[in-house]
C-alpha cells in the first residue's frame, strides 16, 4: 500500500507499507506533487535492482535500508531492524508492492 502525504502545503511525501501496517519505505520530501508522482511512476515501472538498495547499520547495530533512484539519488529509508534478515525481508516485501 503507497500513501501519499501532503505536509502542511509545503512538500509532498509517499510512504509504502506492508499489508499488515508496518512501514516499509518512507520517501525523502518532494517540493511538488509532480515530482512525487513521476519517483513513483518510475519506480512502479522496472524490477529494482539490487543496486538501487544502499543496506547500512547505525552505530547501535540496527539495519536499515536506502532506496535511490537510476542517478544514485536516496528518494527513501526504511525503519529500523533488529537483524540482517528482517532487513532483506523488508527490502522483499518492498519489492512485492513496487514491482510490475
Amino acid at each position: 500500500m503507497i500513501e501519499v502525504k501532503n505536509k502542511d502545503d509545503e512538500f509532498y511525501q509517499f510512504v509504502v507499507k506492508s499489508a499488515t501496517g508496518k512501514v516499509l519505505l518512507e520517501s525523502v520530501e518532494f517540493k511538488d506533487s509532480k515530482s512525487l508522482e513521476h519517483t513513483l511512476n518510475e519506480l512502479k515501472n522496472v524490477n529494482l535492482p539490487t543496486k538501487r538498495f544502499e543496506r547500512k547499520t547505525n552505530f547501535e547495530g540496527k539495519f536499515l535500508f536506502n532506496l535511490k533512484n537510476d542517478e544514485g539519488t536516496v528518494i527513501g529509508s526504511s525503519g529500523f531492524y533488529n537483524s540482517e534478515a528482517g532487513m532483506e525481508n523488508g527490502i522483499k516485501n518492498l519489492r512485492n508492492i513496487l514491482e510490475p
